[in-house]
């Protein structure tokens, strides 16, 4: 039987590295679920076309089935190279989706099962806009009492992480539910 899942793949957003805090604590749950964990620097590169083309070569030499998940700037990668990677899901914080006058790069064809986790106080990235795009692909949303960073939601992110992957490995399937509040 293979396995729907074999590799995590990390992108951080612009303000961060590969191996932040948030980033650090998602791969340990990832690890002890006995997955691969990857995280891809993007230090240096602004561009989010250049940043999906390096998330695309970097997950093309990974073992498949991969699981992209992605803050901020690195959620909208993400999800922009989920179809060419062909994900089988997506876990994104906080997405850049639909940023003002560029709304037409939000990625729209995306047919793995993905999971939102947003800040009801995000200064830098519209609730509104990961509210929007989860209702247009059926996503499983997760707001949280947070800003942008999700810094102090860490706990609550792995639990929500620990059960989209579990949800994965055991066949069942995600999508369509919106939680608020904490964990």
């Amino acid at each position: 039987m293979s396995r729907t899942v074999n590799t995590v793949v990390f992108s951080h957003g612009q303000e961060s590295g590969p191996w932040g805090g948030k980033i650090t604590a998602m791969a340990a749950v990832v690890r002890d679920l006995d997955l691969g964990a990857e995280s891809v620097d993007y230090r240096g590169i602004a561009d989010p076309g250049q940043r999906v083309e390096k998330l695309i070569k970097a997950g093309g030499e990974l073992q498949g089935p991969l699981v992209l998940v992605g803050s901020s700037m690195g959620g909208h990668v993400s999800a922009a190279a989920a179809t060419p990677l062909r994900a089988s899901a997506l876990f994104l914080l906080a997405p850049a989706f639909y940023m003002p006058g560029l709304e037409k790069y939000t990625p729209q064809d995306i047919a793995a099962p993905t999971a939102i986790v947003h800040g009801w106080h995000d200064a830098v990235v519209p609730v509104e806009s990961s509210i929007r795009w989860a209702r247009e692909h059926q996503a499983t949303l997760h707001l949280l009492n947070s800003d942008h960073r999700l810094e102090d939601q860490i706990g609550p992110i792995c639990v929500l992480l620990r059960a989209f992957l579990i949800a994965l490995l055991g066949g069942g399937t995600t999508g369509g539910g919106t939680s608020t509040g904490g964990v």
